[in-house]
């Protein structure tokens, strides 16, 4: 079984992705027939003319400029959140890792917070004011965290989680305080924090394409040493691995990775928490096979989170609120499984 899984399961899941971007593409809110979007696709994509003079400037620009970019960007977000989130369970020994662990979601949330109160209206590298803010704050709160787990040149496991959700903590206080005197912003800071893909478009795309491609080839690159890493760090340690190098690494890989899309995104939960716990039931803990996975998976998942949220309702839901839905329950179902398993 395990055996396919490495030698179909890829190509699979890589076609089955594809599919689902495709389909979602096809589905709105706005009237847009089968034929014509089709038609789009192959015009923009492929540049393939099948005759588009009966099809209106806003219906091209809805599939090719609101739909697709869209979707590509849940895609990033939901593989991005996957494979930190199945890297710090690794690195941590800890099933409940997720990519917001250290802090991460709660110095955005500041940050954005403060550009939202204070109507920051410059822009950079595609990224407005509020994202700027929201990037700065998580890396941030990351080095703070760091600096104050870091004994000596070694940064304790157990320190490490501590300072985040104490870090985490005090940062969200403070960004309740200011909600409290800044009533007038606080439904659109609300909406931010539980995550949206409302609005974006390419620009949001190619600002965080480039952090995802070198983090996620740091990432396949250190596979080998997360898999040594499962024996225990003690082990891993006697047979070659730097393991505070190679934490190190993981912590500044796994935070960029999640501060460029949350500070696009905002803060969408449980896709880094539940999808690497899914993918490990069919591939194994091998992190060789999981990342990848966990990185196709996550993708396919918020894409049919996000389609939900924009079609279901007449208006817009928050794709937080979705994956929070779907997420939450089904993990508490993995864990009454394991319990019952006697795991």
């Amino acid at each position: 079984m395990k055996n396919t899984v490495k030698k179909y399961g890829i190509i699979l899941s890589i076609a089955m992705c594809i599919i689902i971007i495709y389909v979602c593409t096809l589905l709105g809110v706005a009237s847009i027939s089968f034929w014509d979007a089709n038609k789009i696709l192959l015009d923009q994509i492929f540049h393939i003319d099948l005759g588009m003079e009966n099809i209106s400037d806003g219906a091209i620009a809805i599939i090719w400029n609101v739909r697709l970019p869209r979707i590509i960007l849940a895609f990033i977000t939901g593989g991005v959140l996957a494979i930190c989130g199945a890297a710090y369970q690794g690195i941590f020994k800890n099933p409940m890792a997720d990519p917001y662990i250290l802090g991460v979601s709660s110095g955005a949330a500041l940050g954005a917070t403060i550009g939202i109160v204070m109507n920051f209206s410059s822009s950079l590298f595609g990224m407005n004011g509020t994202a700027i803010l929201a990037f700065v704050g998580s890396f941030t709160t990351i080095l703070v965290v760091y600096n104050i787990s870091r004994v000596g040149r070694k940064v304790p496991v157990a320190t490490l989680l501590l300072s985040g959700i104490a870090i985490g903590q005090t940062i969200s206080a403070i960004m309740y305080l200011l909600m409290i005197f800044n009533q007038e912003e606080m439904t659109q800071i609300m909406f931010w924090i539980m995550g949206s893909l409302n609005g974006k478009g390419w620009d949001q795309v190619l600002t965080v394409l480039p952090y995802v491609l070198i983090g996620g080839m740091i990432m396949l690159t250190s596979v080998r040493e997360l898999d040594i890493m499962l024996l225990g760090e003690e082990t891993a340690t006697q047979l070659g691995v730097d393991t505070e190098r190679l934490k190190k690494k993981i912590l500044i890989t796994s935070s960029l990775l999640t501060a460029a899309v949350v500070s696009v995104t905002g803060i969408i939960g449980f896709v880094g928490l539940v999808v690497p716990h899914i993918v490990r039931l069919v591939t194994g803990p091998k992190h060789r096979v999981l990342i990848p996975f966990s990185l196709l998976f996550g993708g396919a998942f918020l894409i049919l989170c996000d389609t939900l949220a924009r079609t279901v309702a007449g208006q817009e839901i928050p794709v937080g609120i979705i994956t929070a839905a779907f997420g939450g329950p089904f993990f508490v179902y993995l864990l009454r499984k394991r319990k019952q398993g006697g795991a």
